[in-house]
């Protein structure tokens, strides 16, 4: 698909796109009228045994469109778009319920391909971006331990250089996506002398190898998403580290920024869908000239509005020529903790007839990092897939720390191995 052009934007928060930006959503927009089939609702409007060989079809035809890496630079087969436009994509794919992609294809689009693009060496940017790409490779994090989910920098998964290779051992425990991924990038520790979070080292190993071990974790949707990964002397060769050895932390860091403020404009959207449903079945009860459930609804829109506010906050930031930064932190407590009383609010509306497939939560999409595989999701899958929403990506309280200390610059919460390194880092 053709180039839209550099849209022009203000340094100050617009939500406003401009002119330029407006007819690339247009294009945007016609290339998903042309393509989806007729009567699209989201991958639920499939017949369940044609969704599989139907996304195999549309994942090839958005990389022949170079779209599915919109904003990665075109010399790795990205679509070399700008930042505006790379958003209006995400918008418009997500307002259509269209998957960007294969369901597999979220750590190596979203997380590990811009980390590579950002701190990789040029080597490894031709070599691993064209197979994230084209789905030669699929990829998983593997960052939480059972003993080192929010203090991660307390991991104990070790690696040693053997040779001209790493091995590895130890456990990581939440791996999501981990029994479809043949690469998994891994936190391990390779300096045990050092502070924690200098004896790190950032990883990339296959997982098609006698010491790699996947065991699966069943949630409480009843869905397979999350795995144990046991490494066991597992090997990776010697040049497989994004930066340098022990300095793992700081490209943990970055991406961690990728996971949190990624999907700043297009989070608002899924949350604005779930609300509009919610709104529906307040009406479809009878209940919404209730003023408790008004006031309920008052105070859930209001929430709404200031997570697309917030969402358009970090866009200008990026368009100005940033990164996502701490601040992303404060966009993943709103909208994680928006979605659980969403759903509470519905289930409380709809008591036992919230278990059934009603169609009220039927074609809203699950937020990117929520559990659960059923996207035509019953109003009870909702409140599941949104319990562990305020976990994933670092709990909320490690989120409200990092504004805290990063953002509003108050004082750092006091740690037993706190030192001149650590101070630097944090």
């Amino acid at each position: 698909m053709g180039r839209g052009g550099s849209a022009s934007y203000s340094p100050g928060m617009d939500p406003t796109y401009g002119a330029e930006a407006e007819a690339y959503r247009d294009q945007i927009k016609g290339f998903l009228a042309e393509h989806l089939p007729p009567g699209w609702t989201g991958l639920d409007s499939l017949a369940e045994d044609e969704r599989a060989s139907w996304l195999e079809q549309w994942r090839t035809l958005l990389h022949d469109q170079r779209l599915l890496a919109p904003a990665w630079p075109t010399e790795y087969g990205g679509g070399g778009l700008t930042p505006i436009e790379r958003v209006i994509v995400h918008e418009e794919f997500t307002k259509a319920g269209a998957p960007l992609g294969a369901p597999t294809d979220g750590f190596g689009m979203n997380l590990i391909g811009p980390t590579i693009i950002v701190a990789g060496t040029e080597e490894q940017k031709r070599h691993y971006l064209p197979r994230i790409l084209s789905g030669e490779d699929r990829w998983c994090q593997g960052y939480s331990e059972p003993n080192a989910g929010s203090d991660l920098a307390g991991l104990g998964t070790r690696a040693e250089l053997d040779g001209d290779e790493w091995v590895i051992n130890g456990q990581k425990i939440w791996t999501s996506e981990g029994h479809h991924a043949n690469w998994i990038f891994v936190l391990c520790r390779t300096d045990p002398d050092a502070p924690k979070h200098r004896g790190i080292t950032f990883l990339l190993c296959p997982m098609d190898q006698p010491g790699v071990e996947v065991r699966p974790i069943v949630n409480a949707v009843g869905s397979h998403d999350f795995n144990e990964v046991f490494f066991s002397d597992a090997r990776t060769p010697r040049q497989c580290v994004i930066g340098e050895p022990n300095e793992g932390w700081r490209v943990t860091n970055q991406l961690l920024m990728f996971e949190r403020g990624g999907d700043a404009t297009t989070v608002p959207l899924v949350m604005r869908s779930l609300l509009d449903r919610l709104v529906e079945v307040a009406r479809d009860t009878g209940q919404s000239t209730d003023p408790m459930v008004r006031q309920t609804l008052a105070g859930l829109e209001s929430r709404a509005e200031i997570l697309r506010y917030s969402g358009m906050r970090t866009l200008t930031a990026v368009l100005s020529g940033g990164a996502p930064g701490p601040e992303s932190s404060i966009n993943k407590v709103m909208w994680s903790e928006l979605y659980q009383d969403i759903t509470v609010a519905a289930v409380d509306l709809l008591g036992a007839g919230a278990a059934a497939h009603d169609g009220q939560a039927g074609h809203v999409p699950l937020p990117p990092d929520a559990t659960g595989d059923n996207k035509a999701a019953t109003w009870v899958n909702h409140l599941l897939c949104a319990r562990p929403a305020s976990i994933y990506s670092g709990s909320n309280q490690i989120q409200r720390n990092i504004v805290g200390e990063r953002v509003l610059g108050l004082a750092k919460e006091p740690r037993a191995d706190e030192g001149a390194w650590n101070q630097t880092l944090r």
